[in-house]
């Protein structure tokens, strides 16, 4: 089955900055109220299954060592994968970009005479558009994680790492389901509720076929082992097991970044990632691989090592943390801006907080919607609370928006480019400087703040030019009627 129907819409090359796509989604108040429950709900379970380690703090500390260790010496450890994935039976193909990516797994999948493809939930895949790709080569691609499903049967796009379709609740999902289902495959079962139980059930039996039928599986990994050429990926359903056992040939598009050194390593992240994001003491399925083995599981294996944009992050020193990431969906759950804007609002696959730092530094700042996503965060910091990796999400904000405001050289695909101030920045650095020739005179300090606090009836209740960006959907804070200063000075001399 091939057509237009197939693909889930990509997210668009020109999208519109963060601000203008949160606004439009803050008014959607179906959607808040699905964000809302949901995140909430997570967020409290990762809380109590956090709690139960008394040594949680050292095995952050030992994930973000392991993973720096590993971006210093990367290309060390990706040259011993590479040999030990070719030992094993396995054959390794690298890619500098999702052109060249994407041209890699269609021919691999024409090779094979096949025209459908079915697929593990895969990140990595849906950064390069891999389905769109397929589909344009008359490759049907059939996602099979639950959520996934519901976002291509939706003709949808993901809003979430962890749950995809996180902005639907049980009967849009239902509706979807009754009226998508049959042209994909196996029609859902009538009469269908919305009860989870029977959502799931139909799932299922949809996808059941498909894997039975299936030649060839796409996925992609949560982690590469080097000394040993193990593929490991962590999923919550099954479907991914099926997927990585059934087919005669299996395709992984892994980022360059997923590699660690050693299989013992895996004992931090087997403890740390399960509890970051389903709450899971362990995962239910981790399926590990490593090459082909005659008789059992494919006969065929292709790992596609993904650049795209990696390299250069790692050549930035406070950047390059933002590939510690182990795609766990903490900093989403308790982000909240994600909770209110929701995930489209970031124009990229990558949403939230890891979005907002990960996705200019893959594709650069050049575009409205990337170089505002470092200012899509109210800097309160409750992401590096949570990230099992200890990536300091804020600082690398701070470091991107200077980067975007003062605009300047940067490497990009190997490419010197130099980037330009985003709309408003040149009035947001002379903001900056009037402030700091304030803050460097306390005498012209105390003479605007006693000023203000006098004309405080006079007070605009929105800002003018660009300042409008800030009031249109906040409200000025009241001035006060005397400066903190001048109540210190009188509290001091009180004789009382």
């Amino acid at each position: 089955m091939t057509g237009t129907h197939l693909g889930m819409p990509a997210f668009p090359a020109v999208a519109p900055a963060f601000p203008a796509a949160a606004r439009e989604a803050v008014r959607d108040e179906v959607l808040r109220a699905n964000l809302r429950h949901a995140t909430h709900t997570i967020r409290d379970k990762r809380r109590r299954a956090v709690a139960e380690l008394a040594d949680w703090d050292r095995l952050r500390a030992a994930g973000k060592a392991v993973k720096d260790h590993t971006l210093r010496h990367l290309d060390r450890y990706l040259l011993q994968l590479d040999a030990a994935v070719t030992a094993a039976g396995g054959t390794v193909h690298w890619a500098a970009d999702a052109d060249e990516a994407n041209r890699i797994v269609t021919d691999l999948v024409r090779a094979t005479g096949e025209r459908e493809v079915v697929k593990v939930k895969s990140m990595a895949t849906q950064e390069i558009g891999l389905n769109e790709a397929l589909e344009e080569a008359g490759i049907a691609a059939y996602e099979t994680d639950l959520a996934e499903l519901i976002v291509q049967l939706g003709h949808d796009r993901p809003s979430h790492i962890l749950v995809p379709a996180i902005h639907r609740n049980r009967a849009e999902i239902r509706d979807i389901f009754r009226a998508e289902m049959g042209g994909w495959g196996r029609p859902a079962p009538e009469p269908l509720g919305d009860d989870p139980r029977e959502l799931a059930e139909a799932a299922r039996l949809h996808l059941r076929e498909k894997f039975l039928r299936a030649k060839v599986a796409v996925s992609g990994a949560n982690f590469m082992v080097a000394e040993t050429g193990t593929m490991v990926v962590f999923e919550s359903e099954g479907n991914g097991r099926m997927c990585l056992t059934l087919p005669e040939t299996l395709i992984s598009v892994v980022g360059i970044e997923k590699v660690v050194p050693t299989f013992r390593d895996l004992e931090i992240f087997l403890q740390t990632l399960p509890r970051s994001s389903t709450a899971e003491r362990m995962n239910p399925y981790t399926t590990m691989w490593t090459g082909t083995t005659d008789g059992d599981g494919p006969s065929a294996f292709h790992l596609v090592l993904l650049d795209n944009g990696r390299t250069d992050t790692l050549a930035d020193p406070t950047g390059r943390q933002a590939l510690r990431c182990i795609r766990c969906s903490a900093c989403l759950n308790v982000c909240p801006v994600y909770e209110r804007a929701g995930g489209h609002a970031y124009g990229s696959v990558y949403p939230g907080p890891i979005g907002a730092i990960l996705s200019p530094q893959l594709r650069g700042t050049g575009s409205a919607i990337d170089a505002s996503l470092p200012y899509a965060s109210t800097l309160c910091g409750a992401c590096y609370e949570v990230c099992p990796v200890a990536i300091d999400i804020p600082e690398v904000l701070v470091h991107l928006r200077e980067r975007v405001a003062q605009g300047g050289p940067v490497t990009r695909g190997g490419v010197r480019v130099t980037l330009r101030p985003a709309d408003g920045r040149t009035a947001e650095r002379a903001a900056m400087r009037a402030a700091r020739l304030l803050l460097d005179r306390p005498g012209a300090l105390r003479a605007a703040e006693r000023l203000l606090a006098r004309a405080r009836r006079l007070a605009p209740r929105t800002l003018p030019g660009a300042g409008r960006g800030w009031t249109d959907s906040r409200e000025l804070p009241t001035v006060a009627a005397e400066s903190f200063r001048d109540w210190w000075a009188r509290e001091r001399s009180d004789p009382r």
